[in-house]
């Protein structure tokens, strides 16, 4: 495996735009009028494969996003000894009773930010000794919060290189359980993380979170998913307690969830091109926080028919402003807010989402330097931005190595003609068929090649 450090290392076979440089966007020539079905969830898919993976029996994971984070999870489970077989959409993962068959070796995840705080603590809780590697970027992002909950409860966790971040070395020899704290105020994959290996602690484990928890609707995903499994799990105070008892896993048959994220965008679309899309996989009751974004652009002037397994959403003429509102629930669609807000008739502030400055770049810093250079006046916030009206020009922007960026500011490229992205197969991580969708819904996109 080619552990090099550049940007290409988290690609995957499964990565679209191999040899594409620039992605140059511009508005579509006739009205977005389209039904979608949008592909899995990559929260859901990568959850439910490691439970799959660690259960007692084979598991069939219906409905699984093939994306770069998605293939390196898959990859890295199988370099642990899990067999997963994958047909179409669907992957069978002979799951391994908690005892991992390959009990020494390197694990490689890419840019996925799952596997890499949710590995940690489901090899601690079996026996072996491991070496976890990811990208240059993952290995830029902190992990210390949850390495150090881990290490209260017997796992033996080094860093090799830097302190705090990965590649970490994993000496496993189980986990006790019992009462553990850690902070929820930067990453709520650190507590599920803690929470999918406590189904295999020696002892029930009780996580004391401090410090408030950022997202708690991706907890709730991966408290659902345990019980879909087998695991006997509940949280005691409204996301301050959470207890597993080690009841393990068992293998099922299950039906994943489209990904709420990714249809954010083409919501989007029809917002800010005055059009009308129907996401025909997705219902607005979904676990899944960004599902509500809706709402936002329901407040900014879109109609929305919320129906059974449909969402719709009918575009305005003129999307409107004015208005404060916290990200922090759904913080993965603050970049695209961001990108529909030059539109809107007035000025647009997002708050409470310091924590996206540790996603895959400083995602505060990236919108408002990409809207600045495209001519938009931006107030930026250590945790927030705000975003004033104005008639983006078109430039030349970098995407960070990060999809939710391209993906956002792909949308100004439904406005304005000659948007050019830096690297747009970035959008691999969570959407490799994203640009070519976006083509056959109309907009004009113009490849160049390396």
């Amino acid at each position: 495996m080619n552990e090099s450090h550049s940007t290409l290392e988290s690609r995957s076979k499964w990565a679209t735009l191999h040899s594409v440089s620039i992605a140059e966007i511009s508005p579509p020539h006739h009205p977005i009028h389209s039904d979608l079905m949008i592909p899995g969830s990559k929260s859901v898919t990568n959850r439910a494969l490691i439970m799959a993976a660690m259960a007692k029996g084979t598991s069939i994971l219906k409905g699984i996003l093939k994306s770069d984070d998605t293939y390196w999870c898959i990859e890295a489970l199988k370099a642990l000894g899990v067999t997963i077989e994958i047909n179409g959409n669907t992957a069978i993962v002979h799951g391994v009773n908690g005892k991992w068959p390959h009990s020494d070796g390197t694990i490689y995840v890419g840019s996925a930010g799952t596997a890499a705080r949710f590995l940690p603590g489901v090899l601690a809780a079996s026996q072996g000794r491991w070496m976890i590697r990811g990208s240059q970027q993952m290995m830029s992002r902190p992990i210390s919060p949850l390495i150090n909950a881990l290490n209260q409860i017997g796992a033996q966790i080094g860093y090799v290189e830097k302190e705090g971040h990965l590649p970490i070395e994993v000496i496993a020899d189980g986990i006790r359980g019992g009462e553990v704290p850690i902070s929820g105020r930067t990453s709520s994959q650190y507590i599920s993380g803690l929470l999918m290996a406590g189904a295999y602690a020696k002892e029930s484990m009780n996580i004391r979170i401090e410090d408030g928890l950022v997202q708690p609707d991706y907890v709730k995903i991966t408290m659902d998913l345990m019980r879909i499994f087998g695991a006997n799990v509940r949280d005691r105070c409204n996301f301050t307690e959470i207890q597993v008892d080690p009841t393990g896993y068992v293998g099922e048959e299950v039906q994943l969830d489209a990904d709420a994220s990714t249809a954010g965008y083409f919501l989007s679309l029809a917002a800010v091109t005055n059009g009308n899309i129907r996401i025909n996989n997705l219902s607005y009751d979904s676990l899944q926080p960004d599902a509500r974004f809706v709402d936002v652009l329901e407040k900014m002037g879109c109609e929305v028919e919320r129906g059974s397994g449909f969402i719709q959403l009918q575009g305005t003429n003129q999307l409107r402003g004015g208005f404060e509102i916290s990200m922090r629930e759904m913080s993965d669609q603050t970049l695209t807010l961001a990108a529909l807000a030059p539109f809107a008739d007035g000025p647009i502030s997002m708050v409470d989402v310091e924590h996206i400055r540790m996603h895959e770049c400083d995602r505060i810093k990236a919108i408002c330097e990409s809207l600045s250079k495209m001519g938009i006046r931006v107030e930026e916030r250590q945790d927030g931005l705000t975003i004033y009206p104005g008639d983006p020009r078109p430039a030349e922007l970098d995407t960070y190595d990060d999809h939710r960026l391209a993906m956002s500011l792909t949308l100004i490229g439904a406005k304005v003609a000659g948007v050019r992205l830096k690297d747009p197969g970035c959008v691999s991580k969570t959407c490799p068929s994203f640009f070519a969708e976006m083509e056959r819904l109309g907009l004009t996109i113009r490849m160049e090649g390396n």
